[in-house]
């Protein structure tokens, strides 16, 4: 297959084809009903100007995605992601805790200059709303029982009957902001979940849109539009109390593995296998993290860690390397710090 189809190259180098996946009709079964409508051409320059500004302040998320190595025997991760974009689907990779399914999304934000990741680490009792939005009633109560204790305050925007000052969008709901370049949203260990959450998201990935009841009741006042708060900051506007993607998402799901998942919403995914890190992504890594002359000097470590990650069936992560590397350059006794930092997660996980 040839190259030229592919928009993420995975080369941590930055660049502007997600310009050319713009000028790509999504398939037919992929668009969305309001996806014409989006900020004012302006306006959605100036919001991208904002969110490469605070992407830019993020120097650990920056590192991330430029150090994020792809092996070049695993091109199916490159191609996973590729065929994600151009069906406007999200991505759940798999594989062993420390092969990099959470920097891929980083790398894609990086190489793809698509601003800040908006991250959602899943646990047990996450639930969707909780992604969505906050809605703060309890500070609304106080500052409304404060306005009637003072007779003489002015209606203003900024009183309690302005309830867009009470919301706030999680990563969730800012991703799904209609803009016409995609956001890259990350649901990190999605597999932690409550067993309904996958389901709860089948709506959201299939329509790219929700609702806020909030603002709906006030639309329907008269009330069209509220400005509220998104996960980055920013003040965004809210017309109807309805959010409607244009450009869907770049959403990358991330699974240890550890439940299965429903069949309808497996079948809304592109699904890879994250690879084990051989010893040439190995060593990019560690030139990426530590520089090109620890790979010298910590050949034999680098080789050893291979060797171990073999025989545990892969159970080792990447970071156990770095960080006996690290704690090496500061002059700690190798054998001590091996047999601290080279242990099995499985076994670890059995507390043995």
């Amino acid at each position: 297959m040839s190259q030229d189809w592919r928009i993420f190259e995975g080369t941590a180098t930055p660049h502007d084809g997600i310009n050319r996946l713009l000028k790509i009709e999504a398939p037919s079964w992929r668009r969305f009903a309001n996806s014409t409508a989006s900020l004012a051409a302006n306006n959605d320059l100036e919001y991208w100007r904002e969110l490469l500004k605070i992407a830019r302040t993020r120097s650990r998320d920056l590192q991330r995605g430029q150090s994020f190595r792809v092996q070049q025997a695993q091109t199916n991760v490159i191609d996973a992601v590729n065929a994600a974009l151009y069906l406007r689907r999200p991505l759940l990779i798999t594989g062993k805790p420390g092969s990099g399914k959470t920097s891929l999304a980083y790398a894609i934000a990086y190489e793809l200059k698509l601003g800040p990741v908006l991250t959602w680490s899943v646990t047990a009792r996450s639930n969707l709303q909780q992604g969505l939005y906050q809605y703060d009633a309890i500070a609304r109560l106080q500052d409304a029982q404060l306005s009637h204790m003072d007779s003489s305050e002015p209606l203003t925007e900024r009183n309690y009957r302005n309830i867009g000052q009470y919301i706030r969008l999680g990563p969730v709901g800012t991703a799904f902001l209609p803009s016409r370049r995609p956001r890259v949203l990350l649901i990190d260990e999605v597999d932690k979940s409550d067993i309904n959450l996958p389901n709860d998201l089948l709506n959201l990935l299939e329509e790219g849109r929700y609702e806020i009841p909030e603002l709906r009741r006030l639309a329907k006042r008269g009330e069209k539009k509220q400005l509220v708060e998104s996960e980055d900051g920013l003040d965004v506007e809210i017309e109807d109390g309805q959010v409607q993607c244009q450009a869907f998402p770049v959403v990358v799901m991330t699974s240890n593995g550890e439940r299965e998942f429903p069949s309808a919403f497996l079948r809304r995914c592109v699904r890879v296998q994250m690879p084990t890190p051989e010893k040439e992504a190995l060593v990019s890594i560690v030139k990426a993290h530590l520089g090109a002359e620890s790979i010298q000097q910590f050949e034999s470590v680098i080789e050893e860690f291979q060797d171990r990650n073999e025989q545990e069936e892969g159970n080792l992560a990447t970071d156990q390397l770095l960080n006996t590397l690290y704690l090496l350059t500061q002059n700690a006794d190798e054998n001590a710090i091996k047999d601290l930092l080279f242990s099995s997660l499985t076994r670890l996980g059995e507390g043995q």
